[in-house]
């Protein structure tokens, strides 16, 4: 039951992800159509690698599931931060939207529920769901306070939104130190091996690296908006007196 409910709230949050980014980094119906539908295809493939449990074969184990999180969010990346197309859909995205979207990690705290359950080990489920249930909890409130682009509190947003990209590198680093393999750092009691199957996947295959593409997009929005301000008080300097 616990399974069938976490897959449902996956789901969710996967389904909220993907409007937000298919919104944020389109201009028309067509457009966002069709990144909604490679986000789609891309949710379906790792359910398939998932249900196959094609992680756990022998010769993939870790360093495959390193490429399932790190290719999607090396793509959009490349997409969303490499084109300019992609650079000024993002421009366009307002800062509390970027931020308030990982709400949804509140969900982390079923890493703790599991850990509880003994079904994954230490360090990895706590750091995992306590860090991801904090940058949830923070969001909305840090989001709600912008308030329009010019009061931004930006070191406050970098601040935040440097925690929460490295509780997701450490998060998938435990994982990778936990998992069952020449690299497990982690012995003794359960392994992060459920990780990789139904619907447990669905975190590092999809969630993880379109979050981490949302934190990248921060870090770029804030760099848009100091260079918008610095170009906004150069031109009143500048600007001709009655």
């Amino acid at each position: 039951m616990f399974d069938l409910l976490s897959m449902a709230e996956l789901t969710a949050s996967a389904a909220i992800v993907v409007f937000f980014l298919s919104s944020a980094l389109s201009e028309t119906p067509r457009q966002r159509g069709i990144i909604a539908a490679a986000l789609a295809a891309l949710f379906a493939g790792v359910l398939t690698a998932a249900a196959n449990q094609i992680f756990s074969q022998p010769g993939i184990g870790t360093a495959g599931l390193g490429l399932g999180v790190i290719m999607p969010l090396v793509l959009l990346a490349a997409l969303g931060l490499g084109t300019g197309r992609g650079r000024d859909a993002i421009r366009r995205t307002r800062m509390a939207s970027l931020i308030g979207v990982h709400a949804v990690r509140v969900l982390g705290i079923v890493f703790v529920l599991l850990y509880a359950a003994k079904r994954l080990p230490a360090p990895f489920a706590p750091v995992a769901g306590w860090g991801d249930v904090a940058i949830g909890m923070t969001a909305v409130p840090l989001a709600l306070r912008t308030r329009g682009e010019r009061r931004v509190p930006k070191r406050l947003i970098f601040a935040w939104n440097a925690l929460g990209l490295t509780d997701l590198v450490v998060a998938v680093t435990l994982g990778a130190a936990s998992a069952p393999g020449p690299l497990q750092v982690f012995q003794g009691g359960p392994s992060s091996a459920i990780m990789t199957g139904l619907p447990w996947l669905l975190i590092p295959g999809f969630l993880v690296p379109l979050l981490a593409f949302v934190h990248l997009c921060t870090f770029y929005r804030l760099r848009t908006l100091a260079h918008e301000r610095r170009t906004h008080t150069s031109s009143l300097r500048v600007a001709p007196t009655a």
